[in-house]
């Protein structure tokens, strides 16, 4: 723990001391361009294909290419409408019909239409690595009546299909019919509907994203353009941010009212709402054939997730920003309400910190250190021995890990920390090429979406979120039964199943509930989200729809 709290310390001195020397700080932009780092990178490739799921820019998605609806997950999904104005479904749930906004034109000025949607649908059937959310599982056709009419029928009863689609970003016919193979596709030079299409400037260090020349909701929009520093990592992305270089970002930052704020108390400010779930994959289908004997055992599964002291992770790592998270199913803090408290009271007691109890489990287990080198064998005497994977950069992360690996080498467990950039990272989760993770969850209207991208069968190979390879047809089933109806207590019912599943098999281990980062800078802008204008999420992270809502609010301090 001594070499974590170090390297958050030295983060601190950093900042504190002002040592900004070897470390290049993005400079403040145009009072109307806003500074923005939504991930961190060592450099900058221009990748606009909003369906790549491992290289695409972060900017693309809500930013270039608008969505038909942005629900609102902090306030029970409520819908603003973008592209569309409305939808509806029949009155046996099996045709979802959305209607399209008048008057929507495209950033090289043609019109946007319902062809354009149908097109972007039959894309994702004719190339089905682009269908990531698997939307052609779920449904047999696309129509377009008229062109502002979209009807999708589905295979089945989805009662969450409406959230489903809105994710698939639209794009313009007229430019990718002329496309030979999507899925490489880099674009370049994006055509897209949303507020930010014009890339002015290009580098391996910074890109610059302004207006969309033709957009609809030109009126709304205040900011000019956006600019994106490159920022490898929480140390550097801190520097930039105590000297007032980045507007609005979010990140683990140590000790962050010292650090941050202190640097500029009238206007660094941050909100840190509650998200989603941290945890420690397990890749059940791991390569190393003694890991994949140890990862498919559920009682050493349990000892992981025994010998991890959470609160020290929170307190230590996280700073006490986090919130523990000691659901047997990682529901999480988020998700309270749907708590099943017969799953919590059978099998919580294997998220509690106690390395005698996971000592003794592994024992009764069969696992044995055989060699005499301090780490467990499996029964069979094959050795067990892995990385836990943390994304390159991301402190916080990578601190929890190493206080995940510390714990279990305390009770024999052979494990260390490795830390690949966070492309290389996403790629080995999504392939399965890993032992071990950390991995975090997206939110959503309710914890179908979270607890559905991560253990429903379909999602294995094609998304970071079903990296565990666990899968059970129950499971399938509970996950499929929550959206066949609309009836509350039949979907408590599902959902009670699908924690009862997870408790009892440990198929992940959850560390904490994970705040959402944000912080922001009020010198320059103003309209910001915060606890006291709480209007959806605030964080500009990709995967947050209510980002672009967020845009939208903000306008340079100079206007009246």
């Amino acid at each position: 723990m001594n070499r974590v709290v170090r390297r958050l310390a030295l983060a601190a001195l950093l900042v504190s001391s002002g040592a900004s020397a070897q470390t290049s700080t993005p400079q403040t932009s145009a009072p109307t361009t806003l500074n923005i780092v939504a991930n961190l990178t060592t450099g900058w490739v221009r990748n606009f294909n909003p369906f790549n799921e491992t290289t695409r820019l972060h900017s693309v998605r809500e930013f270039v290419y608008e969505p038909l609806v942005v629900f609102n997950a902090m306030h029970n999904g409520r819908p603003h409408f973008r592209l569309a104005t409305n939808f509806d479904f029949s009155p046996n749930l099996l045709k979802l019909t959305f209607t399209l906004r008048d008057g929507v034109k495209w950033s090289d000025g043609q019109a946007f239409t319902s062809k354009d949607v149908a097109f972007t649908f039959e894309l994702l059937r004719k190339f089905r690595p682009l269908d990531t959310l698997d939307i052609w599982d779920r449904i047999s056709a696309v129509e377009t009546p008229d062109a502002h009419t979209v009807v999708f029928t589905l295979k089945r009863v989805n009662a969450n299909m409406a959230y489903e689609v809105v994710r698939v970003p639209i794009v313009a016919e007229h430019v990718w019919s002329k496309v030979a193979d999507p899925v490489t596709f880099t674009n370049e030079n994006p055509v897209g509907t949303g507020p930010m299409t014009e890339v002015r400037r290009f580098t391996s260090q910074v890109y610059t994203q302004c207006r969309n020349p033709n957009y609809w909701d030109a009126a709304h929009l205040k900011v000019e353009c956006l600019s994106f520093p490159q920022v490898g990592s929480n140390e550097q992305l801190l520097i930039a941010a105590a000297a007032g270089s980045i507007d609005w970002f979010g990140a683990f930052l140590p000790d962050i009212e010292r650090t941050y704020v202190a640097a500029d108390p009238q206007h660094h400010r941050y909100w840190f709402p509650p998200g989603g779930t941290v945890a420690i994959n397990i890749n059940f289908d791991s390569r190393d054939a003694g890991n994949r004997a140890a990862f498919r055992n559920v009682n050493f599964r349990r000892a992981v997730s025994m010998a991890i002291d959470r609160r020290a992770i929170v307190d230590i790592a996280g700073y006490g920003y986090p919130i523990v998270n000691e659901y047997a199913s990682g529901l999480g803090r988020t998700y309270q309400d749907w708590t099943n408290a017969e799953a919590e009271r059978k099998y919580s007691r294997f998220t509690k910190f106690d390395k005698d109890a996971a000592r003794a489990l592994l024992a009764e287990s069969g696992f044995r250190d055989v060699n005499g080198d301090g780490f467990v064998e499996n029964p069979d005497g094959s050795p067990i021995s892995f990385y836990i994977l943390a994304p390159n950069g991301w402190t916080d992360w990578v601190n929890s890990s190493q206080l995940v690996a510390e714990g279990l080498n305390a009770i024999g467990i052979n494990a260390r920390v490795s830390t690949p950039e966070p492309a290389a990272w996403t790629q080995k989760l999504i392939s399965g090429n890993y032992d071990m993770a950390i991995n975090a969850y997206l939110t959503g209207e309710t914890p179908h979406r979270s607890l559905d991208m991560a253990f429903h069968s379909r999602h294995v190979g094609k998304s970071r979120f079903a990296a565990t390879r666990f899968t059970d047809p129950e499971l399938d089933t509970a996950l499929n039964n929550f959206i066949a109806t609309i009836d509350p207590v039949a979907q408590r019912q599902a959902m009670d199943r699908v924690q009862m599943i997870l408790a009892a098999n440990t198929p992940y281990v959850p560390l904490f509930s994970n705040p959402i980062w944000y912080e922001y800078n009020t010198r320059r802008f103003k309209g910001w989200f915060n606890a006291d204008n709480p209007v959806a999420r605030p964080d500009v992270f990709d995967g947050t729809p209510e980002r672009l809502l967020h845009l939208l609010a903000i306008e340079p301090v100079g206007n009246s």
